[in-house]
């Protein structure tokens, strides 16, 4: 995410394009104000695709933690990837 957030009126909001062309170009969050007050977030799809796979990869690191801290067994990359071979065929995974 850029160091200072963009910020437009709500007001912008009417020049459709204008705003579309924004959110694409910088491929980060619009902040829309109502009022001087923050009132939307606006972003395009690939932004927000981004963001939620982020997300996911976080929420997967912080469960990985936790169970490594409640002393889970970690499992073996190669054992599992062996695994799958043999379910799905040679190709069906590459490391």
């Amino acid at each position: 995410m850029s160091v200072v957030p963009v910020i437009r009126p709500i007001s912008e909001l009417k020049n459709t394009n204008s705003i579309s062309t924004l959110c694409h170009d910088l491929g980060e969050p619009v902040f829309i104000t109502k009022n001087g007050y923050s009132d939307l977030v606006i972003m395009s799809v690939a932004a927000y695709e981004q963001k939620m796979l982020l997300l996911e990869t976080y929420t997967k690191l912080l469960e990985a933690e936790s169970q490594w801290e409640a002393g889970v067994q970690p499992v073996d990359g190669k054992a599992v990837f062996s695994k799958l071979r043999g379910k799905y065929g040679t190709n069906a995974v590459e490391i």
